[in-house]
């Protein structure tokens, strides 16, 4: 495994990893930020302290004193229940649209398939919630869905969020999960799977586990190569298929 300890690896293009962001041009991207997780698991009897906002906001302007964008975009997924807006979203996500509305002068706001009522909180600031955001050869989405017009699209790059992907690193019983960008091609186009910018869960294990996005379902998902990310350091793992081969050969 080698290590990239400069922030800004270019993955392809104008498309750099910064931390748990992208840096596309004037463009920050975020995705899966889920505020509300944590009142979530207490409700269903797991009882963890609400530590995510304040950590989500200062590992936001770490990045952004680092590459000093002015415009964001957030990926979908910005609140958590499905169904309605808890006590604990409503705050959280109220405050952190001002805080960027502070900090940046451009702000576009993807629906995620969590983003059901997150136009109610959205409207206040007079920010309306987009299916997609496209830009110099760009196509952003969250990637819960495919658009019935994808294969028209003169887009060469697809970013999506959603699957929450991460790596699976395992020594005996003992598993490290790491969050981790893929990359790979989907119907000829360049594909870049998000990790979450939330600090609850690591995410979902993409050697081990069921892929959600139908955009990996409909991909090679062993030829994505995978960058895990820790802090700012950048970690090429390589191809899906190398890593899983390698997996193997310590079990």
């Amino acid at each position: 495994m080698k290590k990239n300890q400069s922030p800004g690896t270019v993955l392809t293009d104008n498309i750099s990893i910064v931390d748990l962001s992208l840096k596309i041009g004037d463009y920050l991207i975020i995705s899966d930020l889920h505020f509300g997780y944590e009142h979530s698991l207490n409700r269903d009897g797991l009882m963890i302290p609400k530590f995510q906002f304040e950590k989500i906001l200062d590992r936001l302007e770490s990045i952004n004193s680092t590459v000093k964008s002015k415009k964001i975009v957030i990926n979908g997924d910005l609140k958590h229940d499905f169904g309605k807006i808890n006590r604990q979203e409503w705050k959280e996500v109220h405050s952190f649209l001002s805080f960027i509305e502070d900090n940046f002068e451009e702000i576009i706001l993807i629906k995620g398939n969590h983003d059901n009522f997150t136009p109610y909180i959205a409207r206040k600031f007079d920010l309306d919630l987009k299916e997609t955001f496209r830009f110099d050869n760009n196509l952003i989405l969250h990637g819960h869905f495919i658009p019935e017009n994808i294969n028209e699209l003169s887009d060469e790059n697809i970013i999506i969020g959603h699957e929450h992907p991460c790596i699976g690193l395992r020594s005996g019983e003992r598993v490290e999960k790491i969050k981790c960008f893929l990359k790979g091609s989907f119907n000829e186009k360049n594909l870049i799977v998000m990790p979450s910018f939330n600090f609850v869960s690591e995410g979902s294990d993409v050697l081990h586990e069921k892929l959600l996005s139908p955009f990996l379902k409909k991909s090679s998902i062993n030829e994505f190569e995978a960058y895990g990310v820790e802090n700012f350091e950048v970690f090429p793992f390589g191809k899906i298929k190398n890593i899983i081969n390698a997996s193997q050969r310590f079990v």
